[in-house]
């Protein structure tokens, strides 16, 4: 009996492990492909050699570990020195074939930068910065010229500025002709030449829209040095300020024709549904209106007294108001637009008197700001700039090292340091014509963040 019941035990599990075999082999799974290629190409034969010495033929062939194909070849390929010429480059399976156009200059090292051309065919990974460096003479130039491009206006990097060498040339040279030299500049606003000689250089950074490396329109982004740079072993690094001497006339497109109007219509521009005491009231008007006088307007307190010590200005579009009163915080005001004093440029008037009615902003909602500054240059005459985007949005002349404002609205704030140097209130460009630099902007890398109803403090060290 005992024996009956260990065969029958045996025989339970015997076919309880065969059916999981057969329910694993029944399951077929998709084949793993293994990890993800992330590794650049790699180069592994060069034809001539890598950094040749006395190179005297006019094709290069470059051989890489996996397929390749290039990408973006105008923006991306450097030559220098420049060739008149630009060389003609093809890429086929792993090899890059480079057929130069240009005579060779004698004793001068070249180098062929790609840029971010380079990328493998499968995964699309980037060789990044490759060059191909090569000397007719017997040795190669090995001075380097670094620096760091700002642009003057705002303090900030535009990465894709070029900055250009010109060697033994003219200051026209920069409007005229190709430079010998041409370098990118990285995401921090730095730039590297390498393999140069020991000589004098002329040295500019220019926004090349149109292609042609030349400087030939006073709205192209443009910096220049007043004098020469020489190469040596102790070069220092420059600085270049980029600007824009004249803004680009984008005119928008017209607006679209709409159905013509039965009364003046207008907006009013309210700061979260409340007037903010530190700024004036701003309408907008649909249309342009006619000339105002002092009938057209009226302005009230909470009990609808009239309040006489406001002004009112209209833009040179006759579409924007601008109320201009010193607000009490937490107060209710009255507006009044007269029908029968407000008409727009075709005629149309209110159907009626409107009021509008809104409130200021409480105390409470604004916080105090106190700023102490390090190393400010007072003989350049800085101005603190609060911005909006683009745009500043108030400014204020520092003549200490220690700046306070009791009323400011809450929020995070970009702010720049303008050295104000001809002490007339606005940033302003470069000429090149006359070597006059642009005056600097230096911007705060970090946001200012002001709190509701509170003493909000801050010690900025600049450079």
């Amino acid at each position: 009996m005992k024996n009956n019941i260990l065969l029958v035990v045996a025989f339970l599990l015997f076919s309880q492990t065969m059916s999981l075999l057969m329910s694993s082999c029944a399951q077929i799974g998709a084949p793993t492909g293994g990890p993800k290629d992330t590794m650049a190409p790699v180069l592994i034969k060069a034809i001539p050699d890598s950094h040749p010495t006395r190179f005297a033929g006019n094709k290069i062939t470059l051989t890489f570990n996996e397929y390749i194909e290039l990408q973006d070849l105008q923006s991306n390929i450097l030559v220098s020195p420049a060739p008149k010429t630009n060389p003609l480059i093809s890429s086929s399976l792993k090899t890059i074939s480079i057929k130069l156009k240009d005579t060779l200059e004698p004793n001068t090292t070249y180098s062929i930068d790609f840029g971010n051309a380079i990328k493998d065919i499968n995964e699309g990974n980037v060789l990044q910065n490759f060059s191909y460096v090569f000397s007719t003479g017997d040795y190669f130039d090995s001075l380097e010229l670094k620096g760091k491009v700002v642009m003057a206006e705002t303090g900030k990097i535009d990465s894709t500025l070029l900055v250009l060498l010109y060697r033994n040339a003219p200051d026209s040279a920069v409007c005229s002709r190709k430079p010998n030299y041409v370098a990118r500049l990285k995401g921090d606003g730095s730039f590297v030449f390498k393999q140069l000689p020991a000589d004098a250089f002329q040295i500019y950074v220019l926004k090349d829209g149109d292609g042609n490396k030349f400087y030939n329109a006073a709205t192209e982004v443009f910096g220049f040095l007043n004098q020469p740079v020489r190469t040596s072993d102790s070069t220092a690094p420059i600085e270049l300020l980029a600007y824009a001497e004249k803004k680009q006339n984008n005119n928008p497109a017209p607006a679209p024709k709409k159905e013509k109007e039965k009364r003046i219509r207008y907006t009013q521009q309210l700061v979260n549904g409340k007037q903010d005491i530190l700024s004036p009231m701003e309408i907008l008007f649909n249309t342009p209106i006619k000339a105002i006088n002092n009938n057209s307007f009226s302005l009230t307190d909470t009990n609808h007294i009239a309040i006489k010590d406001y002004s009112i200005t209209v833009d040179s579009s006759r579409k924007k108001l601008t109320l201009q009163h010193n607000w009490e915080p937490g107060m209710i005001y009255h507006f009044i637009l007269n029908k029968e004093q407000l008409e727009d440029s075709t005629g149309l008037t209110l159907l009626k008197n409107d009021t509008l009615r809104f409130a200021t902003k409480t105390q409470s909602e604004y916080g105090s700001l106190k700023l102490t500054f390090k190393n400010l240059r007072f003989e350049e005459h800085p101005i603190l700039c609060f911005m909006d985007g683009n745009n500043i949005k108030s400014q204020y002349a520092l003549t200490a090292a220690e700046w306070q404002i009791n009323s400011t609205l809450p929020g995070d704030y970009e702010i720049r340091i303008l050295y104000d140097v001809n002490n007339n209130g606005v940033w302003d460009p470069g000429n090149y014509t006359t070597k006059k630099q642009p005056e600097r902007t230096q911007l705060i890398s970090e946001k200012i963040t002001i709190k509701a109803d509170w003493d909000n403090e801050r010690t900025i060290d600049l450079p």
